[in-house]
């Protein structure tokens, strides 16, 4: 028999760690679910009044519940036991007679702060949108791609005709918990009143109450899960949420209960009894040993962050870069040991560089003044008030060739953009230009990188150029064929892909003419004519203006561990389409991104 934590696909992460193959150019049909696209492979929208917000199953007019439920045990022959689907929730708490929040139309994001708007998925294909969502393998190797798409997730948009309307919000914020954005997920989840929680809802709730380190929020939750299964897993939960609720006698026999079961594991009923120990009067004290643990669950991340307890840094490091976005903000770790996992959250889009900055300037203050000397604050510090632009720009040089690892030098970029642009626009910097107008790209601060058109121009430095050439408000730079042919000539990027993808970004911004775009592109080998189920679905979504589905497209395409696996053929798409559904400026970011990273 499985052992619990085996069982629990809620609890012990096996919806979190869901492996998709990385995208492949050879077989791009295999992005998209059958049918998407097509009107007449979409279910028949559910008739509904206007304003009304329907309980998730209405008697008459069923949903379909897109994931699988909670994990049920073991059923014996000749028992009767209903489809999860079937079963009501309980409720926790009795919300008052018409002051229900409509399930229909959720999102903290509206229109006028950054929000893209409540049709920006569509009116219908919700089966096949949750099914996209569910089927991406995030988080994804560009930051501001990742920026975009939690954008869109988190918008106040209508639930798409053929798919539960709580069920879509799951689907949203299950995603964002695999991007590594636990806070997002965790305001969707709660802008559902729980006595419309369907199975589903239920199993991402749970995820998202361990990526933020809030067993709390586990509570109201035990009394629907255990309607839907009898895992021990929701009697170490029960425990837990006793001890909270100042029930110490009734936690310590549901945690003695969980220590009789079968198979139990004893680290991760340790920590579910060392969450029971913080509650009020229950005597209890344990000690965690990691000795023989080899995985790092959600489980096991989220009681050890809320407890405060140490995780070992192997595990941690192989729990993968999502895991480490949630550590980098679990309130209940000292800041010293989420450094490493806040330049990971930054990298990919979780963090901004005001944040990042702020965990080390944070850190500054703990630090005694005698040993602040050379310290990442320090240095970060000087950058940003050094006494001459020179003594800023020295400092920012040995922030940005410290690391050795691709991803914290990226993370670094993001750490000085602030600093970047106190630093004047002259000649004398002309060698640090690329860096510099990197570090404030990454960051959005276009106008300011666009000043350093003139430096770049003259320096000659292609890839600082091609970065203001994508990146700047407006053209800025020479692209002229003479200058973007220099550009290929000098590429030395595996078959010219950093070429392909500039190439495809400047015909998908507008910055070239077609004709000069076609030349180019034979030049530098990019293909785009072709066409395939993905094109045709992210052409159509910019056609009917739809932004959601364009950025959960561009998220689909770029399914690989970093920039050297995104396709040329789908970059020049995504810049297109977006530019088409009035995302001009993350357009821009993403194309400047691929000319720093790739």
């Amino acid at each position: 028999m499985t052992s619990w934590p085996g069982r629990a696909l809620l609890l012990a992460g096996a919806a979190l760690l869901v492996a998709i193959p990385a995208l492949s150019q050879e077989a791009p049909e295999s992005l998209l679910p059958e049918g998407f696209g097509d009107p007449e492979a979409l279910p028949p929208p559910a008739p509904k009044a206007p304003g009304q917000s329907p309980a998730p199953s209405q008697p008459g007019a069923p949903v379909p519940v897109i994931a699988p439920p909670l994990p049920l045990p073991e059923i014996g022959e000749g028992e009767d036991v209903p489809p999860p689907e079937d079963l009501q929730p309980v409720n926790y708490f009795t919300i008052p007679e018409g002051r229900a929040r409509p399930v229909d139309l959720v999102g903290p994001l509206e229109p006028g702060n950054y929000g893209l708007g409540r049709d920006a998925f569509g009116p219908n294909q919700g089966a096949l949108l949750a099914q996209v969502m569910r089927r991406l393998d995030a988080p994804l190797p560009s930051r501001w791609t990742s920026i975009l798409l939690r954008r869109a997730l988190l918008s106040r948009v209508a639930a798409p005709a053929g798919v539960n309307p709580v069920d879509w919000v799951a689907e949203r914020a299950d995603l964002l918990l695999r991007m590594g954005e636990a806070d997002g997920a965790r305001m969707l989840v709660q802008s559902v009143d729980q006595e419309f929680y369907t199975p589903r809802m239920i199993e991402v709730a749970g995820q998202a109450a361990l990526a933020t380190a809030d067993p709390a929020a586990l509570c109201p939750l035990v009394g629907p899960a255990r309607q839907l299964s009898r895992d021990m897993v929701w009697t170490l939960a029960e425990a837990m949420c006793a001890s909270l609720e100042s029930e110490p006698a009734r936690a310590a026999a549901l945690i003695d209960q969980a220590r009789r079961g079968e198979g139990s594991r004893s680290i991760d009923l340790a920590l579910a009894e060392k969450v029971v120990g913080a509650g009020a009067e229950t005597r209890r004290s344990v000690a965690i040993v990691w000795d023989g643990v080899e995985t790092l669950t959600p489980w096991r991340f989220g009681l050890a962050s809320a407890t405060g307890t140490a995780v070992p840094e192997n595990l941690l490091a192989g729990a993968g870069p999502r895991v480490q976005a949630w550590f980098a903000r679990a309130p209940m770790v000292p800041l010293d040991q989420r450094l490493q996992a806040a330049s990971v959250a930054a990298a990919l889009g979780v963090f901004s560089s005001h944040s990042l900055g702020e965990i080390h300037s944070l850190i500054l203050d703990q630090t005694d003044v005698a040993e602040t000397g050379g310290t990442i604050g320090a240095r970060l510090r000087t950058a940003w008030v050094g006494g001459s632009p020179g003594d800023r720009v020295t400092a920012l040089r040995t922030l940005w060739t410290e690391p050795t690892d691709l991803r914290e030098r990226y993370a670094r970029l993001i750490l000085t953009a602030g600093a970047a642009t106190r630093i004047p626009a002259a000649s004398d910097y002309a060698g640090d230009a690329p860096n510099l107008v990197s570090a404030m790209l990454s960051a959005g601060f276009d106008a300011d990188a666009a000043r350093w058109a003139a430096v770049v121009q003259d320096g000659g430095d292609d890839r600082a150029w091609a970065m203001l050439a994508l990146g700047s408000p407006r053209p800025a730079v020479d692209m002229s064929a003479g200058r973007v042919g220099t550009f290929i000539g000098n590429d030395e990027s595996a078959d010219k892909q950093r070429s392909q993808l500039l190439v495809g970004a400047l015909v998908g911004l507008g910055r070239i003419s077609d004709a000069e775009g076609q030349q180019l592109a034979q030049a530098a080998g990019l293909e785009v004519g072709g066409t395939d189920i993905w094109t045709d679905a992210i052409d159509r979504a910019a056609r009917e203006r739809r932004p959601g589905t364009v950025a959960l497209l561009a998220g689909l395409a770029m399914q690989t561990p970093d920039w050297s696996g995104v396709p040329p053929r789908y970059f020049f798409r995504i810049i297109r389409a977006l530019r088409a559904v009035g995302l001009d400026y993350e357009a821009r970011m993403i194309a400047a991104e691929a000319m720093a990273r790739a």
